[in-house]
């Protein structure tokens, strides 16, 4: 390497954020760079991250993991969803399925000769349509299928549920074999640069001195370098999303297991339920202006499918983000940039996006102010998407039921949200903007979902004569449930090819 490249990047804290990067990076830089993460035992970490969107793909292809080792390592099980209960009215559900909806024919989107049938009575709800989501109702899984590229089964999208804390050992353990140095201890002091300001090092309790020259701040809430040394300011989004708490517990499997998220609306918040192999991961996010802590706990051991395997975890937030991502030599991921609650599966999405991104801005020596710009506009757009997809969730409903869910159904949101609502509202269009995470059909199945409901459809759509549409959506619906059909049970699929160990021989 020359002179005008760094040498030695500094990743502080680890988890599943320090971990994911640390990961990343000895792939990437091929044993180039000095890479050293620092982390305390004393410390824990947040560790409910379990559920993931179908673009961690992309990071395990970027490791070359072995998708089966991976599952059976991180006692993981697959996902092909999320199902939202009680969300728009008591006693709703829906799905939002990854991957597609029907099938593109003729001039406009398909969703668009579904509205027509449906606004009409003639056509099934959308689930009927998605080889995903049928997937869902049906308990059954397979991986999705190249060598039938005409077919639903080859439009099968998945990500995955795993145990947090058995992802980040599975990915130190990569991270190590390939060159990443991990130390052992609590950071006592940060030490910045006279002059521009830059953190020149880190101090440990028994005395060590960390140099470095790119740091990377994965140290969770805390935001130990950004925040407390380099005070770069946060931008507070709970006027749009007020929860800020959280309790989270494990408990005994149930006697199916799902191939799908759950999320539950409660009375000021919402609890998740997130299956593995060995247990089922739950919590409640809730506003701590409409509930209690105890209260929270209380609705939260109530509605375990088993016993509770620890007494509840407490976790306190802010949503929002970091003003800037990357300030003077610190680039921020995961917690430390951030936080949009669990309610998509997001948050490892974008430590994922945090990552790559640090790579295509990857800095010299120089650290140049337009690479730095231009990663925390990125960033910024990141987050801003997955904020308003978000709120979306709270903001379409009508429920009144509590102070909670009045102030959410009456409350202001971003512009960028409304134009979306309205834009739906009228002809049931929907952008997708640039290369942010949720698709067209993502935005479909939630507004749907939602009960926002489109008054009309796209003009065009009368261009096909209603009964061709109509036996264009029944060839569909009977296709996928031909398909879901051949499938196996999710736990049959995981039985044959990557049941885990006990958990007590994984140790």
């Amino acid at each position: 390497m020359q002179d005008k490249n760094l040498k030695r990047v500094v990743i502080v804290g680890g988890g599943t954020s320090g971990w994911m990067t640390a990961a990343a990076l000895s792939k990437v830089l091929r044993g180039q760079y000095d890479i050293s993460l620092v982390e305390s035992d004393e410390i824990g970490t947040i560790g409910v991250g379990e559920a993931t969107i179908p673009m961690i793909g992309l990071f395990n292809r970027l490791l070359d993991l072995d998708e089966d080792e991976f599952v059976r390592k991180t006692q993981a099980t697959f996902k092909l969803g999320i199902e939202f209960v009680n969300w728009a009215r008591l006693g709703d559900r829906y799905i939002h399925g990854f991957g597609v909806v029907g099938q593109d024919n003729w001039t406009v989107d398909f969703h668009h000769y579904w509205l027509k049938q449906h606004q009409a009575g003639k056509a099934r709800e959308l689930a009927a349509y998605s080889i995903n989501t049928a997937a869902c109702l049906n308990n059954k899984f397979m991986r999705a299928r190249g060598d039938l590229p005409n077919s639903p089964l080859a439009q099968i999208a998945h990500a995955f549920h795993f145990d947090a804390h058995l992802y980040a050992k599975f990915l130190r353990g990569y991270a190590e074999e390939r060159g990443v140095k991990r130390i052992e201890g609590r950071i006592t002091e940060v030490e910045t640069r006279e002059g521009d300001g830059h953190v020149a090092a880190v101090h440990l309790q028994r005395g060590e001195r960390i140099e470095g020259e790119l740091f990377i701040d994965c140290s969770g809430f805390r935001a130990l370098l950004i925040e407390g040394a380099l005070k770069t300011g946060y931008e507070d989004w709970s006027h749009w999303l007020p929860c800020d708490r959280a309790a989270a517990v494990p408990c005994t499997s149930a006697p199916e297991l799902l191939p799908y998220t759950r999320a539950t609306a409660r009375t000021a918040g919402w609890q998740w339920r997130i299956p593995l192999q060995h247990r089922i991961g739950n919590g409640h996010v809730y506003c701590s202006k409409y509930l209690s802590d105890d209260e929270a706990i209380a609705t939260l051991l109530a509605n375990l499918d088993g016993a509770p395997l620890a007494e509840p975890r407490p976790i306190r937030f802010t949503t929002g983000r970091r003003k800037k991502a990357w300030n003077k030599n610190v680039v921020s991921i995961g917690l430390a940039s951030g936080f949009v609650e669990p309610l998509e599966s997001t948050s490892i999405h974008l430590v994922q996006m945090g990552i790559a991104h640090l790579l295509t801005f990857f800095p010299g020596v120089g650290f140049s102010d337009a690479d730095r710009d231009e990663y925390n506009r990125t960033m910024q757009l990141e987050s801003e998407w997955v904020r308003d997809f978000i709120i979306l969730h709270y903001k379409a409903t009508e429920r009144s039921d509590t102070p909670f869910w009045n102030y959410c159904r009456t409350m202001d949101i971003p512009a960028s949200l409304t134009e979306r609502i309205e834009l739906f509202r009228s002809h049931g269009r929907v952008q997708r903007l640039g290369n942010e995470l949720f698709t067209k059909t993502s935005w479909l199945q939630v507004l749907h979902g939602q009960r926002i409901r489109a008054e009309s459809y796209h003009p065009l759509t009368d261009l096909i004569p209603e009964p061709d549409i109509q036996k264009y959506l029944e060839e569909i619906e009977g296709v996928i449930k031909t398909c879901v059909d051949y499938m196996p049970k999710h736990a049959d699929f995981i039985a044959e090819h990557c049941k885990a160990p006990p958990i007590d021989k994984m140790m």
